[in-house]
């Protein structure tokens, strides 16, 4: 039988070292070595051996749906929204509601905000 385990994300961005620092900035993401290549591509540790891998294509165009989103969790999601708020950072819940967090039928809690490319992001308390 066949076994998974999540590798990295990989994002094509406009400017590579302005998102690595939207990143950093929100996440504090420890910025790791590219060792696939010497590419201006930007490699950051998400958690454990997970990555986020920021690919430059400043002529592409980058089409973006709240469908199509990943997602984070965190323990004190209410220091997260505090951290974005501080940052100046716009975020709602699935239906826009502005500066409003979700509570799902589950009872998980989250929130959606978007990178400088307008990648959507999940926040939620789902540890």
């Amino acid at each position: 039988m066949l076994t998974f385990s999540f590798n990295h994300i990989a994002l094509s961005v406009k400017d590579v070292d302005k998102s690595v620092e939207f990143y950093q900035k929100v996440f504090h993401l420890k910025d790791i070595e590219n060792t696939a290549s010497n590419s201006k591509t930007r490699w950051l540790a998400l958690s454990g051996d997970i990555q986020l891998h920021l690919i430059p294509r400043p002529n592409s165009e980058i089409k973006t749906d709240k469908a199509v989103h990943f997602a984070l969790a965190t323990s004190d999601l209410n220091s997260f929204i505090k951290r974005l708020v501080d940052l100046k950072i716009e975020y709602s819940d699935w239906l826009n509601t502005p500066n409003k967090d979700y509570i799902r039928k589950d009872g998980i809690k989250q929130i959606y905000f978007q990178d400088p490319n307008g990648y959507w992001i999940e926040i939620n308390n789902a540890v």
